[in-house]
C-alpha cells in the first residue's frame, strides 16, 4: 500500500478536524431531535390560530372531536412543554439504553427517591387523565360536610347525610371517598383536578426558568467583559425583586389567574438558575477537551452547544428539580390567603376551604395537605437522588 493510500484511509486526527465542514452552519445546526420539535410544534401552534382567529368566542376548542372543553393559553403553553420534555428528555433516554440503564441504576439505590417518583408519576397521570374520568367537583350545599368513607362525623353538623345515619352520627361512603367541603363539593375530585394545576405549574415554570436561566448563564459566562458585567448585575436586580409584591400588583391591575401566576413567578424565578449555570459554565471552560475542541478551530457556540451544556445538563436538571416545591408551595400559600383565582381548582384553595372547619371535618385541610406535602418532599427527594445519579464522577467510577 503507497503512502498516498494509506494517508487517504487514515482517519482524522483531533487536531485536525476541519469544524466547519462537519457543521452545515457555523452558529446552529438542527439536529434530529429539533426538527421533530418543530415538526410536533407545528400542528399545535396551527390549532391554537385555528382556535383564536376562526372559532367563535364561546365555543369549546375540542368540540369538533367531541369534548366540550376549551383550551386556554395555558393549556397550549402546557401541551408545548410536554412535547418540549418529551423530545429533549424522554427521547434521548430512549435513544441511549446503556446510558438509561446506567442512571436508572444508581437512582434506585435510593429508596426514598423511589417511592417519590412513583407518587410523582400518580400525579402526573392522575393531572392528564383523572379529569377525563372523574367529574368536576360542583357545588350542592345540601351534602356539605360529608365524612370520608369509613368514618363519622355528629349527624348535627350535616344538612342531608348521604351516608348511614346511626346513633346520632353520620357515616361516609365510598361515594364520596374523602368526604365533601361546607359547600358539597366533593374533596377527591378536587384532588384529582389539583392534580393537573399542579402538573401545569411544575412543567412550564421549570421550562421557562430553564430556557431564560440557560441562555443567560450560558451567554454571560463566554462572553465575558462588559456583557458579563451586565447580565450578572441584572440577575441581581431579578433575584432581591420583591415577587410578591409584583404579583399583588399584577392581581390588582389585570385579576388573578393561573397563568398570570406562573408567568409572574417564572420570569423572578431564573436569576439563581442564571448564575448557577454561568459558574458551571465557566469551570467547564477550564477543562482540557475544551482547551483543545478551541485549538483545533471549534467555534463558539460549537464549543457550547457540543461540550457545555452536556457536560452542564445533569447539574441543571437536578437545580430546576429542587424549584419546582417552592413554585408549588407559593401557589397554595397565596391561594390559602384568598390571593389566588377562586376558579382554578388548587390544593391551596381546597386547603383554604376547609380552614374554618378545622374543628369538626378536619379531612378537607388533611386530605390535600398531606397530597401537597407527598409531592413537595418526592420532588427534594428526586432532586437529591438525581444529583447522584447524574453526576459524572459516579459514571468515571462505574466504567
Amino acid at each position: 500500500m503507497t503512502g498516498d493510500s494509506m494517508t487517504a484511509n487514515r482517519p482524522d486526527r483531533f487536531d485536525e478536524v476541519e469544524w466547519s465542514e462537519i457543521s452545515r452552519s457555523r452558529w446552529f445546526e438542527p439536529s434530529i431531535t429539533t426538527v421533530g420539535l418543530v415538526v410536533t410544534l407545528v400542528p399545535l401552534v396551527v390549532l391554537a390560530g385555528y382556535d383564536r382567529a376562526v372559532l367563535p368566542a364561546r365555543t369549546p376548542t375540542l368540540a369538533v372531536v367531541g369534548l366540550e372543553y376549551d383550551l386556554t393559553a395555558v393549556d397550549y403553553l402546557f401541551v408545548a412543554t410536554l412535547v418540549l420534555f418529551a423530545w429533549y428528555l424522554v427521547v434521548p433516554l430512549a435513544r441511549h439504553p446503556r446510558m438509561t440503564q446506567r442512571y436508572w441504576r444508581e437512582f434506585r439505590r435510593n429508596r426514598p427517591a423511589v417511592v417519590g417518583l412513583g407518587w410523582l408519576g400518580i400525579v402526573f397521570v392522575g393531572g392528564l387523565f383523572g379529569p377525563l374520568v372523574v367529574s368536576a367537583p360542583e357545588q350542592s350545599v345540601l351534602i356539605g360536610h360529608q365524612p370520608p368513607a369509613f368514618l363519622s362525623v355528629d349527624a348535627a353538623n350535616v344538612a342531608t347525610c348521604v351516608g348511614e345515619l346511626r346513633d346520632g352520627r353520620c357515616h361516609g361512603t365510598l361515594t364520596h371517598p374523602l368526604g365533601t367541603t361546607q359547600g358539597g363539593k366533593d374533596v377527591f375530585a378536587g384532588i384529582v383536578y389539583g392534580m393537573r394545576i399542579s402538573v401545569k405549574i411544575a412543567f412550564i415554570t421549570t421550562a421557562i426558568v430553564a430556557a431564560i436561566g440557560v441562555t443567560v448563564g450560558t451567554v454571560s459566562a463566554y462572553a465575558g467583559g462588559w456583557v458579563d458585567e451586565i447580565l450578572m448585575r441584572f440577575v441581581d436586580i431579578v433575584l432581591s425583586f420583591p415577587t410578591l409584591l409584583m404579583f399583588l400588583l399584577i392581581l390588582y391591575i389585570y385579576g388573578a389567574g393561573l397563568g398570570m401566576f406562573i408567568l409572574v413567578f417564572s420570569l423572578f424565578a431564573w436569576g439563581g438558575t442564571a448564575r448557577y449555570v454561568r459558574s458551571k459554565s465557566l469551570s467547564v471552560a477550564e477543562e482540557p477537551f475544551v482547551d483543545a475542541s478551541r485549538m483545533s478551530g471549534a467555534t463558539t457556540a460549537q464549543v457550547v452547544r457540543r461540550h457545555v451544556v452536556p457536560n452542564t445538563a445533569s447539574s441543571i436538571v437536578t437545580q430546576l428539580t429542587l424549584l419546582v416545591p417552592g413554585f408549588l408551595l407559593a401557589e397554595a400559600q397565596l391561594a390559602f390567603l384568598g390571593l389566588g383565582d377562586s376558579a382554578v381548582p388548587s390544593w391551596g384553595q381546597l386547603i383554604a376551604a376547609g380552614r374554618s372547619d378545622l374543628s369538626f371535618a378536619p379531612w378537607i385541610v388533611l386530605a390535600p395537605g398531606l397530597v401537597l406535602f407527598a409531592t413537595i418532599l418526592s420532588f427534594n427527594f428526586l432532586g437529591d437522588a438525581l444529583l447522584d445519579a447524574l453526576n459524572p464522577e459516579t459514571e468515571a467510577e462505574s466504567q
